[in-house]
């Protein structure tokens, strides 16, 4: 939680940046205001508030829409003068359609790894005629671990005949059927990083 009173409201005019990012893809999302009220309201509540320039009061990101920003952290800069909303987006944040406010930002290309998790999150418990991954999940673990043993085995002949162009198709296969493996068992690829980052301390 954020102390209020240690933010610096006179340098912003009591209205302080908070920039919003997807907490899973990294991408930034949008850039918002918030206000003493705001900041108190989105700590409370777990969605993000801002106050509107232009309707003059406090809105709650996808109050009409439903495409609510979840909070997941909130940090502030060094000078205590800008804040960092890092949230889980439900649907699309720009009022256009699209995922995010600067939908051109270049990303770094694991970012899509993030991307891919939810789309494949999304086909759990859909008809499986009407995707391959929905089929997956309908076979069960078993039928997708023996995906993974296959596609690995498949990327590690690629390497040792040093096919590059094949060991990258096979690799692409690999970490899709491991995503799917995880989502199947409930858990996410950010499980698998924070065990990585574990080992490495």
């Amino acid at each position: 939680m954020i102390d209020a009173n240690q933010l610096d409201w006179d340098k912003v005019d009591g209205l302080m940046p908070a920039i919003v990012q997807d907490c899973h893809s990294g991408r930034v999302l949008m850039l918002g205001y918030m206000n003493r009220e705001a900041l108190e309201k989105t700590q409370a509540t777990g969605q993000v508030t801002f106050f509107s320039r232009t309707k003059n009061r406090l809105w709650t990101k996808g109050e009409t829409s439903g495409h609510v920003l979840q909070l997941r952290d909130l940090s502030t800069d060094c000078d205590q003068d800008t804040l960092l909303a890092m949230v889980e987006p439900i649907g699309p944040t720009c009022h256009l359609g699209n995922v995010s406010c600067f939908n051109d930002q270049q990303l770094p290309s694991l970012s899509f790894l993030a991307e891919l998790e939810q789309v494949l999150a999304s086909r759990k418990g859909a008809d499986p005629a009407t995707s391959y991954t929905a089929s997956l999940y309908a076979k069960g673990t078993k039928r997708i671990a023996q995906k993974v043993g296959e596609e690995g085995v498949e990327t590690a002949l690629a390497a040792t005949v040093h096919d590059h162009e094949e060991l990258v198709s096979e690799s692409a296969d690999l970490l899709y059927h491991l995503t799917v493996l995880l989502q199947q068992e409930g858990l996410q690829l950010t499980d698998v990083v924070n065990k990585l980052k574990a080992r490495h301390k």
